[in-house]
Order: structure tokens, then C-alpha cells, then sequence
């Protein structure tokens, strides 16, 4: 399993460039200066870093969920930043007893710093003070290649390997993610009733957490295909709750707020969502062949997370519960595939547009709010009385 503290700078790329893999292990000293110290912590830090399809406007519950949302991150954001400037004073993020331990040839991982340590780290991941250490990640579907995505009329990539054999999982090479290696069947042979025309909302929901995930893994899910899927399922309101949103405003609020939720808050907040509604337009502005591409490798991560914890000896409830969800998020995934190989093309330049609509809504809502903090903080200051000692 992937370490947290990889994991944790993963988690804060899409900000600020992060990525990271590997543990510390520096040689011993018997002493640490103010210079070591300084030097043992970066190392520490490099060594770690590795349907409503017509209606644009959402409706007043919508909006003021979004503003509710919006102004529960701000406030908590503003309370944060008073807290640092409090006790704002350290000049490392690890403390002597790490560093020493480090320097004795120690391995440190995540889990091993104190609660004072990891906010410290976190904090240097979202700064973005360890942007400098690490190589950006790009995602595919901004590559130019991406725009000349063509698969067969089944829905199979059209060159195919001359051997059989699994595709190999830790292979970059690929630019774009292969597609399906077998014909798609028609929809109306994997169920007898009618598609829900609530599809293509959910298609959005999955499509938002496909690239939160990759952005917060750097684009290397395979790394940890558990913790990996873990986040998806949080993230989707369709796979992970078993949700039935009826408008995109409806699926992009949650998400929205799962992204300002505690657990992910660190990597940018609803600035951090904007850029994820701006990555999911762009897979939807590729057309159908980039979008089954990418449900493709939605589909062999829940694939590939499920049977590594089938192959867990543990069988606790949260277990069994994962085991459930990724088998109905396998099958959902393959079916939205099929639906989407059956959709015709200009349609997804309209979902699109109605995705950048609710951001360029969203980033109004921001707008206000932010306008509101800065004018309550002015008249704050000019509320204040000087007390004097009257002598």
C-alpha cells in the first residue's frame, strides 16, 4: 500500500504541481545545527514528494446550498489563518526529535509525525513551497493527442497488440488511457428497460470524480488502486451514495462540497473545484471516444481495487461495504461506456457548456462572498477602540 505521506502530497498536485513517492533515510549524526536542520527537513519533504439539459440557471435551493457551502470555507479558512499567524513562528516543519531520527537513518513516514508536524506538512504541500522539487504532471485530456482520439465503430481502440496479455498497469508510456479491448454491446442488451434520461448528469458526477482523483493522485492511480477508488466513491454522489441527482446544478454542488469537505479542503478549496469543472468540460468538449477512454480507466481502477481488497484476509463491515459499492460502480461504469458509445457526438459539446455555465455561476457566488468578507473585515478594523490608561 502507498504510504499516507505519499499520498498526502499527492493530494495537493492540482494547486501547486505536487507529486511524491519514497521515504526519507539520511545518514547519523550525532548533532543537528540550525543549517542540518534546515536541510534534513527539505530532504524530508523531497524524499516524500513524488435533466436539466435546458435550464442553465440553478434553482434558489441550489443557490443557496452553493453560497452555504462557499461561506462555511471561507469562514473556516479565515479561522485557520488567524491560528497561523497566532503561532506562525516555527522555522522547520519537523521537530529536532524527527530530524535526529531521520539523520540516524530512521524511515519516517505520515503516520509518524505528530499532529503539530503533519499540519505543518500539509500546510507546504498547499503552499505550494514544494512545487520546486518535484516534475508537473500534465493530464491527458489536455494533450493535443487527446483531441485525436478515434476508436472503432465497436468502441475498441483500433490497433491492438499482436500478443494477449494484461496490459501492464505501471506503464506510462501510453499518453492516453486505452480503450475498451472488446466490442461494446448495444444498451438494450445489458437491460430490458429503458436508459435513465438522468444519464448524462450522472455521467458529469462520474466524470468530476474521475479527474478529482487523478489530479489528487497525479495522474498515477495505479500507485494505489484502493485508496485510489476510495476517493472516487467519496467524491461521486452516483456511485458512492447511491445518489440520483436531477440536475447538473444539483451533482456540482455536492461535489463542490465534497471538495471543501475537511478531508480535502487542503489542496485549494472551491478554487480547486473550478479547475476540476474546467477539467471536466474539456473531457466532454473531446467528444465520445475520449469519454469512453476515460470511463475505460475509471472502470479498471474500481477493477483493479476490488481485487486487491477480495484479496485482503480482513473481512470487517467497511470491507464488505467497499466490495459492494466497486462491484455496482463496475457495472454502472461499463454500462454509462456502452451509453455513451450510443450518444451522438453533438451533444457533448452542449453538456459542456452547461457544466462551464454552473462554473462561471459558481465563481459569481465566490465573487460575492469574497467582496462580503473584505468588506466586514474594513469595517471590523474601523470598529476597534484604542484603550487608553488614564492615569
Amino acid at each position: 500500500m502507498i504510504s499516507r505521506l505519499k499520498s498526502e502530497l499527492q493530494r495537493g498536485y492540482k494547486e501547486r504541481d505536487l507529486a511524491g513517492s519514497g521515504q526519507a533515510s539520511i545518514g547519523p549524526s550525532s548533532s543537528v545545527k540550525p543549517n542540518t536542520s534546515l536541510r534534513c527537513t527539505e530532504s524530508f519533504m523531497r524524499d516524500n514528494v513524488m435533466e436539466e439539459m435546458q435550464q442553465l440557471e440553478p434553482g434558489d435551493d441550489t443557490k443557496l446550498k452553493m453560497l452555504d457551502i462557499l461561506k462555511r470555507f471561507h469562514s473556516e479558512e479565515e479561522a485557520e489563518s488567524m491560528i497561523d499567524d497566532d503561532d506562525g513562528s516555527a522555522d522547520s516543519a519537523l521537530s529536532e526529535e524527527t530530524i535526529q531520527k531521520i539523520m540516524a537513518g530512521v524511515e519516517i513516514s505520515f503516520d509518524d509525525l505528530s499532529t503539530e508536524e503533519k499540519k505543518h506538512f500539509q500546510r507546504a504541500v498547499a503552499s505550494g513551497e514544494l512545487s520546486k522539487l518535484i516534475k508537473p504532471w500534465e493530464p491527458w485530456w489536455l494533450k493535443p493527442s487527446a483531441r485525436t482520439i478515434s476508436l472503432s465503430p465497436e468502441g475498441t481502440q483500433r490497433v491492438q497488440p499482436i500478443a494477449k496479455h494484461e496490459p501492464d498497469l505501471s506503464d506510462h508510456t501510453h499518453e492516453i488511457p486505452p480503450g475498451p479491448e472488446t466490442a461494446l454491446p448495444p444498451v438494450s442488451k445489458l437491460s430490458s428497460t429503458e436508459p435513465s434520461p438522468l444519464l448524462a448528469i450522472h455521467l458529469v458526477d462520474i466524470l468530476y470524480s474521475y479527474c478529482f482523483t487523478l489530479r489528487l493522485y497525479n495522474g498515477d492511480w495505479e500507485s494505489d488502486p484502493v485508496d485510489s477508488a476510495t476517493v472516487f466513491l467519496t467524491i461521486s454522489l452516483v456511485l458512492g451514495q447511491s445518489g440520483q441527482p436531477e440536475t447538473i446544478s444539483e451533482v456540482l454542488s455536492r461535489c463542490l462540497e465534497q471538495t471543501c469537505s475537511p478531508a480535502f479542503r487542503h489542496m485549494g478549496g472551491p478554487h480547486f473545484g473550478l479547475g476540476i469543472l474546467d477539467d471536466v468540460a474539456s473531457l466532454l468538449s473531446l467528444g465520445g471516444d475520449g469519454l469512453i477512454c476515460a470511463l475505460c480507466d475509471t472502470h479498471r481502477m474500481l477493477k483493479a481495487s476490488l481485487k486487491e481488497v477480495k484479496m485482503e484476509k480482513t473481512h470487517d463491515v467497511k470491507r464488505t461495504e467497499m466490495k459492494v459499492k466497486l462491484k455496482s460502480g463496475e457495472r454502472k461504469v461499463y454500462f454509462l461506456m456502452c451509453w455513451v458509445h450510443e450518444q451522438p457526438q453533438e451533444g457533448w459539446s452542449s453538456l459542456a457548456g452547461l457544466v462551464t455555465a454552473e462554473k462561471n455561476a459558481t465563481m459569481g457566488y465566490m465573487g460575492n462572498i469574497k467582496g462580503g468578507w473584505k468588506t466586514r473585515k474594513k469595517e471590523d478594523r474601523k470598529g476597534k477602540v484604542m484603550i487608553e490608561e488614564v492615569l
